[in-house]
Protein backbone atom coordinates (compact mmCIF):
# COMPACT_ATOMS: atom_id res chain seq x y z
CA UNK A 1 0.00 0.00 0.00
CA UNK A 2 1.42 3.37 -1.03
CA UNK A 3 1.52 6.09 1.61
CA UNK A 4 2.67 9.71 1.54
CA UNK A 5 2.08 12.65 -0.77
CA UNK A 6 0.69 10.42 -3.52
CA UNK A 7 -1.74 8.58 -1.27
CA UNK A 8 -5.17 7.11 -2.06
CA UNK A 9 -6.80 10.50 -1.44
CA UNK A 10 -4.70 11.98 -4.23
CA UNK A 11 -5.87 9.20 -6.53
CA UNK A 12 -9.53 9.67 -5.71
CA UNK A 13 -9.33 13.44 -6.14
CA UNK A 14 -6.89 13.39 -9.06
CA UNK A 15 -6.95 16.80 -10.66
CA UNK A 16 -5.36 18.32 -13.74
CA UNK A 17 -5.37 21.81 -12.22
CA UNK A 18 -2.02 23.60 -11.87
CA UNK A 19 -2.53 23.94 -8.11
CA UNK A 20 -2.57 20.17 -7.71
CA UNK A 21 0.55 19.24 -9.63
CA UNK A 22 2.35 22.33 -8.35
CA UNK A 23 1.73 21.13 -4.80
CA UNK A 24 3.00 17.64 -5.58
CA UNK A 25 6.04 19.00 -7.44
CA UNK A 26 6.91 21.33 -4.59
CA UNK A 27 6.61 18.47 -2.08
CA UNK A 28 9.43 16.59 -3.83
CA UNK A 29 11.53 19.61 -4.85
CA UNK A 30 13.44 19.45 -1.57
CA UNK A 31 16.08 22.06 -2.42
CA UNK A 32 13.49 24.46 -3.85
CA UNK A 33 15.42 25.11 -7.06
CA UNK A 34 12.39 24.61 -9.32
CA UNK A 35 13.60 21.27 -10.67
CA UNK A 36 13.60 17.60 -9.67
CA UNK A 37 17.04 16.03 -9.73
CA UNK A 38 17.68 12.30 -9.77
CA UNK A 39 17.56 11.92 -6.00
CA UNK A 40 14.34 13.93 -5.65
CA UNK A 41 12.75 11.99 -8.49
CA UNK A 42 13.73 8.71 -6.83
CA UNK A 43 11.88 9.89 -3.73
CA UNK A 44 8.81 10.59 -5.85
CA UNK A 45 8.96 7.08 -7.35
CA UNK A 46 9.28 5.50 -3.92
CA UNK A 47 6.17 7.35 -2.79
CA UNK A 48 4.35 6.59 -6.03
CA UNK A 49 5.04 2.87 -6.20
CA UNK A 50 5.60 1.91 -2.59
CA UNK A 51 7.07 -1.42 -1.41
CA UNK A 52 7.19 -4.36 -3.81
CA UNK A 53 4.31 -6.82 -3.64
CA UNK A 54 3.50 -10.24 -5.07
CA UNK A 55 5.90 -11.06 -7.94
CA UNK A 56 7.05 -7.47 -8.33
CA UNK A 57 10.63 -6.34 -8.70
CA UNK A 58 11.98 -3.84 -6.20
CA UNK A 59 12.52 -0.27 -7.34
CA UNK A 60 16.23 0.29 -7.92
CA UNK A 61 18.27 3.35 -8.82
CA UNK A 62 18.84 1.92 -12.31
CA UNK A 63 15.10 1.49 -12.82
CA UNK A 64 14.47 4.99 -11.49
CA UNK A 65 17.06 6.30 -13.92
CA UNK A 66 15.21 4.75 -16.85
CA UNK A 67 12.01 6.48 -15.73
CA UNK A 68 13.89 9.75 -15.26
CA UNK A 69 15.22 9.59 -18.83
CA UNK A 70 11.69 9.29 -20.18
CA UNK A 71 10.31 12.19 -18.12
CA UNK A 72 13.32 14.46 -18.78
CA UNK A 73 12.09 15.52 -22.21
CA UNK A 74 14.91 17.96 -23.01
CA UNK A 75 17.62 15.61 -21.67
CA UNK A 76 19.23 18.26 -19.48
CA UNK A 77 19.53 15.97 -16.45
CA UNK A 78 16.73 17.54 -14.46
CA UNK A 79 12.93 17.66 -14.58
CA UNK A 80 11.39 21.08 -14.87
CA UNK A 81 7.93 21.97 -13.64
CA UNK A 82 6.67 21.98 -17.25
CA UNK A 83 8.10 18.50 -17.85
CA UNK A 84 6.47 17.37 -14.63
CA UNK A 85 3.17 18.90 -15.76
CA UNK A 86 3.30 16.81 -18.96
CA UNK A 87 4.17 13.72 -16.93
CA UNK A 88 1.34 14.46 -14.51
CA UNK A 89 -1.21 14.65 -17.30
CA UNK A 90 -0.04 11.71 -19.40
CA UNK A 91 2.04 9.39 -17.20
CA UNK A 92 1.00 9.81 -13.59
CA UNK A 93 -2.67 10.05 -14.51
CA UNK A 94 -2.54 6.47 -15.83
CA UNK A 95 -1.13 5.35 -12.49
CA UNK A 96 -3.19 7.47 -10.10
CA UNK A 97 -6.52 7.50 -11.95
CA UNK A 98 -6.65 4.47 -14.26
CA UNK A 99 -9.63 3.64 -16.47
CA UNK A 100 -10.18 -0.09 -16.12
CA UNK A 101 -11.69 -2.87 -18.21
CA UNK A 102 -12.37 -6.46 -17.23
CA UNK A 103 -12.06 -8.80 -20.22
CA UNK A 104 -13.73 -12.14 -19.44
CA UNK A 105 -12.38 -14.61 -21.97
CA UNK A 106 -14.45 -17.52 -23.29
CA UNK A 107 -16.26 -18.73 -20.15
CA UNK A 108 -18.38 -20.95 -22.40
CA UNK A 109 -20.10 -24.27 -21.86
CA UNK A 110 -17.85 -26.32 -24.13
CA UNK A 111 -14.76 -25.38 -22.09
CA UNK A 112 -16.50 -26.19 -18.80
CA UNK A 113 -18.60 -29.32 -19.32
CA UNK A 114 -18.83 -29.73 -23.08
CA UNK A 115 -16.70 -31.09 -25.89
CA UNK A 116 -13.49 -29.36 -24.81
CA UNK A 117 -13.96 -29.41 -21.03
CA UNK A 118 -10.70 -28.42 -19.36
CA UNK A 119 -11.11 -31.11 -16.72
CA UNK A 120 -10.54 -33.64 -19.53
CA UNK A 121 -7.38 -31.85 -20.72
CA UNK A 122 -3.88 -32.73 -19.45
CA UNK A 123 -3.95 -30.26 -16.53
CA UNK A 124 -7.29 -31.68 -15.34
CA UNK A 125 -8.46 -28.31 -14.00
CA UNK A 126 -12.05 -27.49 -13.10
CA UNK A 127 -13.01 -24.63 -15.40
CA UNK A 128 -16.30 -24.02 -13.61
CA UNK A 129 -14.40 -22.83 -10.54
CA UNK A 130 -13.60 -19.51 -12.23
CA UNK A 131 -17.28 -18.55 -12.33
CA UNK A 132 -17.75 -17.58 -8.64
CA UNK A 133 -14.43 -15.70 -8.65
CA UNK A 134 -15.43 -13.65 -11.69
CA UNK A 135 -18.93 -13.10 -10.29
CA UNK A 136 -17.47 -11.77 -7.06
CA UNK A 137 -15.41 -9.23 -9.00
CA UNK A 138 -18.42 -8.17 -11.06
CA UNK A 139 -20.61 -7.76 -7.98
CA UNK A 140 -18.16 -5.20 -6.59
CA UNK A 141 -18.72 -2.87 -9.59
CA UNK A 142 -15.01 -2.20 -9.85
CA UNK A 143 -14.57 -1.70 -13.57
CA UNK A 144 -15.39 1.09 -15.98
CA UNK A 145 -15.84 -1.39 -18.85
CA UNK A 146 -16.73 -5.09 -18.93
CA UNK A 147 -16.18 -7.27 -22.00
CA UNK A 148 -17.24 -10.88 -22.57
CA UNK A 149 -15.45 -12.74 -25.37
CA UNK A 150 -16.59 -15.84 -27.23
CA UNK A 151 -14.99 -18.47 -29.39
CA UNK A 152 -17.48 -18.35 -32.26
CA UNK A 153 -16.51 -20.90 -34.87
CA UNK A 154 -18.27 -21.80 -38.13
CA UNK A 155 -19.00 -25.49 -38.73
CA UNK A 156 -16.06 -25.86 -41.12
CA UNK A 157 -13.40 -24.32 -38.87
CA UNK A 158 -9.87 -25.61 -39.48
CA UNK A 159 -9.18 -26.18 -35.76
CA UNK A 160 -11.72 -29.03 -35.54
CA UNK A 161 -10.07 -32.42 -35.77
CA UNK A 162 -13.05 -33.82 -37.67
CA UNK A 163 -12.56 -31.19 -40.39
CA UNK A 164 -9.03 -32.27 -41.35
CA UNK A 165 -10.22 -33.86 -44.59
CA UNK A 166 -11.74 -30.56 -45.79
CA UNK A 167 -8.36 -28.96 -46.55
CA UNK A 168 -5.17 -29.83 -48.37
CA UNK A 169 -2.06 -30.59 -46.36
CA UNK A 170 1.05 -28.54 -47.03
CA UNK A 171 4.06 -30.60 -48.17
CA UNK A 172 5.89 -29.66 -44.94
CA UNK A 173 3.22 -31.22 -42.72
CA UNK A 174 4.44 -34.14 -40.62
CA UNK A 175 0.82 -35.04 -39.82
CA UNK A 176 -1.30 -36.74 -42.46
CA UNK A 177 -5.06 -36.52 -42.84
CA UNK A 178 -5.36 -40.21 -42.03
CA UNK A 179 -3.36 -40.03 -38.79
CA UNK A 180 -4.43 -36.63 -37.45
CA UNK A 181 -5.76 -36.57 -33.90
CA UNK A 182 -6.54 -34.07 -31.14
CA UNK A 183 -3.51 -31.96 -30.11
CA UNK A 184 -1.61 -32.76 -33.31
CA UNK A 185 -0.38 -29.76 -35.29
CA UNK A 186 -0.66 -30.39 -39.03
CA UNK A 187 0.32 -27.79 -41.60
CA UNK A 188 -2.49 -26.91 -43.99
CA UNK A 189 -2.16 -25.36 -47.43
CA UNK A 190 -4.54 -22.39 -47.37
CA UNK A 191 -4.56 -20.76 -50.76
CA UNK A 192 -0.88 -21.50 -51.27
CA UNK A 193 0.06 -20.33 -47.77
CA UNK A 194 1.25 -22.80 -45.11
CA UNK A 195 -0.65 -22.58 -41.82
CA UNK A 196 0.19 -24.75 -38.83
CA UNK A 197 -2.83 -25.49 -36.65
CA UNK A 198 -3.33 -27.13 -33.28
CA UNK A 199 -6.23 -29.57 -33.56
CA UNK A 200 -9.05 -29.50 -31.02
CA UNK A 201 -12.34 -31.33 -30.64
CA UNK A 202 -15.26 -29.54 -32.30
CA UNK A 203 -16.20 -26.74 -29.91
CA UNK A 204 -18.09 -23.45 -29.64
CA UNK A 205 -19.78 -23.68 -33.01
CA UNK A 206 -21.86 -20.61 -33.70
CA UNK A 207 -25.25 -20.63 -31.99
CA UNK A 208 -24.74 -23.95 -30.21
CA UNK A 209 -25.24 -24.67 -26.51
CA UNK A 210 -21.49 -25.13 -26.21
CA UNK A 211 -20.86 -21.59 -27.44
CA UNK A 212 -23.07 -20.01 -24.77
CA UNK A 213 -21.68 -18.43 -21.62
CA UNK A 214 -22.02 -20.61 -18.53
CA UNK A 215 -25.50 -20.13 -17.08
CA UNK A 216 -24.15 -19.16 -13.63
CA UNK A 217 -21.83 -16.46 -14.96
CA UNK A 218 -23.09 -12.99 -14.08
CA UNK A 219 -23.71 -10.88 -17.19
CA UNK A 220 -23.79 -7.18 -16.39
CA UNK A 221 -25.75 -4.50 -18.20
CA UNK A 222 -23.98 -2.33 -20.76
CA UNK A 223 -21.21 -4.89 -21.21
CA UNK A 224 -19.62 -5.49 -24.59
CA UNK A 225 -19.65 -8.90 -26.30
CA UNK A 226 -16.81 -9.75 -28.68
CA UNK A 227 -16.82 -12.83 -30.91
CA UNK A 228 -13.63 -14.29 -32.39
CA UNK A 229 -12.56 -17.25 -34.50
CA UNK A 230 -15.20 -16.59 -37.13
CA UNK A 231 -12.88 -17.04 -40.12
CA UNK A 232 -12.99 -20.77 -41.04
CA UNK A 233 -9.38 -20.77 -42.25
CA UNK A 234 -7.55 -19.16 -39.32
CA UNK A 235 -7.84 -19.66 -35.58
CA UNK A 236 -8.15 -16.81 -33.11
CA UNK A 237 -6.95 -17.35 -29.55
CA UNK A 238 -6.56 -13.68 -28.66
CA UNK A 239 -9.62 -11.49 -28.19
CA UNK A 240 -7.75 -8.79 -30.14
CA UNK A 241 -6.38 -10.54 -33.23
CA UNK A 242 -6.54 -13.79 -35.14
CA UNK A 243 -3.47 -16.00 -34.81
CA UNK A 244 -1.92 -14.80 -38.07
CA UNK A 245 -2.63 -11.11 -37.39
CA UNK A 246 -4.72 -10.94 -40.57
CA UNK A 247 -7.70 -9.27 -38.96
CA UNK A 248 -8.66 -7.88 -35.59
CA UNK A 249 -11.83 -7.82 -33.54
CA UNK A 250 -13.53 -4.65 -32.32
CA UNK A 251 -11.98 -5.03 -28.83
CA UNK A 252 -9.13 -2.54 -29.25
CA UNK A 253 -11.55 0.04 -30.67
CA UNK A 254 -13.96 -0.44 -27.75
CA UNK A 255 -11.17 0.06 -25.22
CA UNK A 256 -9.79 3.08 -27.05
CA UNK A 257 -13.22 4.73 -27.30
CA UNK A 258 -13.68 4.26 -23.55
CA UNK A 259 -10.16 5.63 -22.90
CA UNK A 260 -9.19 2.48 -21.02
CA UNK A 261 -5.69 2.43 -19.56
CA UNK A 262 -5.76 -0.87 -17.64
CA UNK A 263 -6.98 -4.24 -18.91
CA UNK A 264 -7.72 -7.07 -16.46
CA UNK A 265 -7.96 -10.49 -18.09
CA UNK A 266 -9.43 -13.74 -16.80
CA UNK A 267 -11.32 -16.80 -18.03
CA UNK A 268 -10.53 -19.84 -20.19
CA UNK A 269 -8.02 -21.10 -20.99
CA UNK A 270 -5.00 -19.70 -19.12
CA UNK A 271 -2.33 -20.95 -21.51
CA UNK A 272 -4.32 -20.37 -24.69
CA UNK A 273 -6.96 -17.66 -25.17
CA UNK A 274 -6.46 -15.77 -21.90
CA UNK A 275 -2.69 -15.77 -22.29
CA UNK A 276 -2.81 -14.65 -25.92
CA UNK A 277 -5.26 -11.88 -25.01
CA UNK A 278 -2.99 -10.65 -22.22
CA UNK A 279 -0.02 -10.60 -24.57
CA UNK A 280 -1.87 -8.58 -27.22
CA UNK A 281 -3.19 -6.25 -24.53
CA UNK A 282 0.37 -5.27 -23.62
CA UNK A 283 1.31 -4.95 -27.28
CA UNK A 284 -1.58 -2.50 -27.69
CA UNK A 285 -0.14 -0.41 -24.85
CA UNK A 286 -2.61 -1.32 -22.10
CA UNK A 287 -1.36 -1.82 -18.56
CA UNK A 288 -2.32 -5.44 -18.16
CA UNK A 289 -3.29 -7.47 -15.09
CA UNK A 290 -3.80 -11.25 -15.29
CA UNK A 291 -6.17 -12.51 -12.56
CA UNK A 292 -4.71 -15.96 -11.96
CA UNK A 293 -7.33 -17.46 -9.66
CA UNK A 294 -9.98 -16.50 -12.23
CA UNK A 295 -8.33 -18.56 -14.98
CA UNK A 296 -7.82 -22.29 -15.66
CA UNK A 297 -5.67 -23.92 -18.30
CA UNK A 298 -5.10 -26.84 -20.63
CA UNK A 299 -1.64 -28.12 -19.65
CA UNK A 300 0.52 -27.43 -16.58
CA UNK A 301 3.70 -26.92 -18.59
CA UNK A 302 1.82 -24.60 -20.94
CA UNK A 303 0.52 -22.59 -17.99
CA UNK A 304 4.01 -22.29 -16.50
CA UNK A 305 5.60 -21.21 -19.78
CA UNK A 306 2.83 -18.73 -20.52
CA UNK A 307 3.14 -17.24 -17.04
CA UNK A 308 6.88 -16.68 -17.37
CA UNK A 309 6.44 -15.19 -20.83
CA UNK A 310 3.75 -12.76 -19.68
CA UNK A 311 5.84 -11.69 -16.71
CA UNK A 312 8.68 -10.91 -19.12
CA UNK A 313 6.25 -8.73 -21.12
CA UNK A 314 5.33 -6.66 -18.05
CA UNK A 315 1.99 -8.27 -17.21
CA UNK A 316 1.14 -8.11 -13.51
CA UNK A 317 0.02 -11.46 -12.10
CA UNK A 318 -2.64 -10.87 -9.46
CA UNK A 319 -4.96 -12.75 -7.18
CA UNK A 320 -8.59 -11.61 -7.25
CA UNK A 321 -8.25 -10.37 -3.66
CA UNK A 322 -5.70 -7.79 -4.90
CA UNK A 323 -7.90 -6.44 -7.66
CA UNK A 324 -9.87 -3.83 -5.67
CA UNK A 325 -6.70 -2.14 -4.41
CA UNK A 326 -5.23 -2.24 -7.92
CA UNK A 327 -8.33 -0.70 -9.49
CA UNK A 328 -8.41 2.01 -6.82
CA UNK A 329 -4.68 2.68 -7.42
CA UNK A 330 -3.82 1.96 -3.81
CA UNK A 331 -1.48 -0.81 -4.97
CA UNK A 332 0.70 0.46 -7.84
CA UNK A 333 2.99 -2.25 -9.21
CA UNK A 334 6.28 -1.23 -10.73
CA UNK A 335 5.64 -3.08 -14.01
CA UNK A 336 2.40 -1.14 -14.56
CA UNK A 337 4.14 2.16 -13.83
CA UNK A 338 6.74 1.14 -16.41
CA UNK A 339 4.07 0.42 -19.02
CA UNK A 340 2.55 3.83 -18.37
CA UNK A 341 5.98 5.42 -18.88
CA UNK A 342 6.48 3.57 -22.16
CA UNK A 343 3.06 4.77 -23.32
CA UNK A 344 4.02 8.31 -22.40
CA UNK A 345 7.33 8.01 -24.25
CA UNK A 346 5.59 6.74 -27.39
CA UNK A 347 2.92 9.43 -27.24
CA UNK A 348 5.57 12.13 -26.84
CA UNK A 349 7.48 10.84 -29.87
CA UNK A 350 4.30 10.99 -31.93
CA UNK A 351 3.52 14.53 -30.77
CA UNK A 352 7.09 15.62 -31.36
CA UNK A 353 7.06 14.05 -34.81
CA UNK A 354 3.88 15.88 -35.78
CA UNK A 355 5.35 19.17 -34.60
CA UNK A 356 8.15 18.81 -37.14
CA UNK A 357 5.86 18.08 -40.09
Amino acid sequence: MTMGVLDSHTCEKFSTTSETFDAVFDAFDKNRDGYLDGEEFFGLLQDLIGPSTNNEQTLTEDTASSFFTIIDLDNDGRISKEEFRCAWLYWLKQILKPVTALVIVDVQNDFISGSLALRECPAGQDAESVVPVINSLLEQNLFDVVVYTYDWHPENHLSFVDNVALRSMHPTSKVTKEDAKVHDEPVFDIGGVSRQQHLWPRHCTQGSWGSELHSDLKVVENAFHVKKGTNPDVDSYSAFWDNDKLSKTELSSILAQKRVTDVYVCGLAYDVCVGYTANDSVDHGFRTVFIEDAARGVALDGISKKREFLLSKGVYMADSAEVPSLVRAENRPLCLAAQAALNYKLAWKIVKGKSHT
